[in-house]
């Protein structure tokens, strides 16, 4: 029986390309989630006939929001809503499943990298037909519904079985049950020679892959173990937990620590890597050799050619502003564009559907390419496998040939966490009024080459975007970006991002911290963060 509930709006937060993130608690309070839900689908203009893939990176409160999720949509008339067992479904893979099936949209239950539990956090999101992050303009009609929603529709049933593969029904609607690794390993067997990786594996290569307990784990088992024969235990940490195992599922050097102290140690593996809550980012590590993700985009973008999804060039490569130049230089070389983004995947969404962009690339441990419209932990990861094969090389070795060739872009992020808003907000203005005034200063004896806040035209919808971020540029190929982040449910971050150009062969292996230390000097003088935020040193470098 459908119902038609009467409700409040709800407390109006803009969704960003990552969705709506609150705390668990907030979602589970009365109608919140249900009124989410139902300010999305009026949002995109209904779901009358239509089909929808939903799923979720199994943290806390991930299966009881879908059955919420799969009533309303049986109640506001929707035909069909493909689900991955167990609620399950990496983001990407729901990204390829929305374009494979030829889905209106998906709904995708996740807040990433941030921690899970009923203390935690949680998210939900709506893709949209192309498999990626709502547009801007769809964001806006989804905001604009929550603040004057007056009831919600809700089929009254009993819960639908998650478990089972296979076909049921709510009502009206089709419920399907899909093994959620099946169709993104067809797809990655199409990108990558299974066979060249696997005989990698037969040769005594090692590896770990850490899924931080979260959604990777089941992908990364069937394909690395099952599919490429990598020995039992390559993959830790790889069953799914509401709470991702207490940990906090960012694959960075601080929250997959386990896993640096391994690739550090004696014993190391060749090659290491992980990935997060839903399964879009990546880290990657080689023997005693960390690679930023600027770099990692650098070499992928280099040396993607090897790999046969990609074996006739790229169109062009794409990076987010606060990422480093590195990839600029190689695209430089290779003849191809490369464009400059405002944060968030939506921008490169309309360079990959306009076949301008095969590859992209965030600071924050994102990357992907045209194959779905979402980064890709796991399809990072392959493809390094498969340059590996290719080359013979190792981790360091290659990004020391990486740097001889272009030059190093010595890369940091310092994230000052939870500060209070109002000091956040400060720090920012203090740099805007200060801009026109910068170029030319001298500051902890570097030069200021130029100051701005970004702004991006987009080459595909001419869509303006504006204030993305202050960056200040220092003679000699020195740069600092400073950004509010959106990505937590308490307070505000400020991240900094630190780079500097190296070319000189004598320096390409210098301690970051050391060929840095220059510019975060100057950035701390220019942004007087200390003492705007009382905060002595940030709560994670990477």
């Amino acid at each position: 029986m459908n119902e038609t509930i009467q409700t409040q709006p709800i407390d109006g937060q803009k969704p960003g390309t990552s969705g709506l993130r609150k705390k668990t608690r907030v979602f589970m309070e009365p109608h919140y989630l249900e009124n989410y839900v139902q300010a999305i689908f009026d949002g995109i203009g209904g779901v009358e006939g239509a089909t929808l893939v939903v799923g979720g990176d199994g943290r806390y409160f991930n299966d009881r929001a879908i059955q919420v999720i799969l009533r309303m949509a049986a109640a506001n008339g929707a035909a069909r809503c493909i689900v991955g067992q167990g609620g399950l479904l990496s983001t990407p893979a729901a990204s390829h499943l929305i374009r494979k099936r030829g889905a209106d949209g998906g709904l995708i239950l996740s807040a990433s990298h941030n921690p899970g539990g009923p203390d935690a956090d949680f998210g939900l999101k709506y893709n949209g037909p192309n498999g990626g992050p709502a547009t801007e303009g769809v964001t806006d009609k989804i905001f604009a519904r929550t603040k004057d929603i007056t009831a919600y529709k809700i089929f009254t049933a009993t819960d639908a079985d998650l478990e089972t593969l296979g076909e049921s029904t709510l009502g009206d609607l089709a419920v399907e049950i899909v093994d959620p690794v099946e169709d993104y390993a067809a797809l990655m067997e199409t990108l990558f020679d299974f066979n060249k990786i696997a005989d990698l594996f037969k040769s005594g290569f090692t590896m770990r892959f850490d899924a931080m307990h979260a959604v990777t784990g089941p992908y990364a088992t069937a394909i690395l173990e099952d599919r490429l024969g990598a020995p039992k235990g390559t993959v830790i940490n790889g069953t799914p937990s509401p709470d991702f195992g207490k940990g906090h599922p960012d694959p960075n050097p601080i929250w997959a620590k386990p896993l640096m102290d391994e690739m550090y140690g004696p014993d190391a593996p060749d090659f290491g890597a992980a990935s997060d809550g839903d399964g879009d980012r990546n880290m990657i590590v080689g023997k005693g050799a960390y690679v930023t993700p600027s770099d990692s985009l650098a070499l992928l973008a280099a040396k993607a050619h090897l790999a046969p999804g990609y074996k006739g060039g790229l169109a062009g490569v794409a990076r987010s502003m606060p990422t480093s130049g590195a990839v600029d230089r190689v695209a430089e070389k290779l003849g191809i564009a490369c464009y400059e983004t405002p944060t968030g995947w939506k921008f490169f969404g309309n360079l990959l559907d306009a076949g301008k962009a095969t590859l992209c690339g965030e600071e924050s441990a994102g990357t992907g390419s045209d194959h779905v419209r979402e980064k890709d932990g796991l399809w990072a990861v392959l493809l390094w496998l498969n340059i590996l094969a290719e080359t013979g090389q190792s981790v360091s070795e290659m990004m020391n040939d990486l740097w001889s060739e272009f030059g190093r872009c010595y890369y940091s992020r310092h994230d000052y966490e939870d500060v209070d808003v109002d000091k956040a907000h400060a720090v920012m203005d203090g740099l805007r009024v200060a801009l026109p005034e910068l170029a030319g200063q001298q500051v902890e004896g570097l030069t200021v080459a130029f100051a701005d806040e970004f702004s991006y035209d987009d080459p595909v919808d001419g869509s303006h975007s504006a204030g993305q971020g202050i960056r200040i540029g220092f003679e000699g190929g020195g740069r600092a970006v400073f950004r509010l982040s959106g990505t937590g449910t308490e307070g505000a971050t400020i991240r900094v991002y630190l780079e500097r150009l190296e070319s000189d062969p004598a320096r390409l292996n210098v301690a970051p911290e050391t060929a840095l230390a220059p510019i975060i000097a100057a950035a701390l003088s220019l942004s007087d963060l200390k003492a705007r935020t009382g905060r002595d040193a940030p709560n994670v470098i990477t």
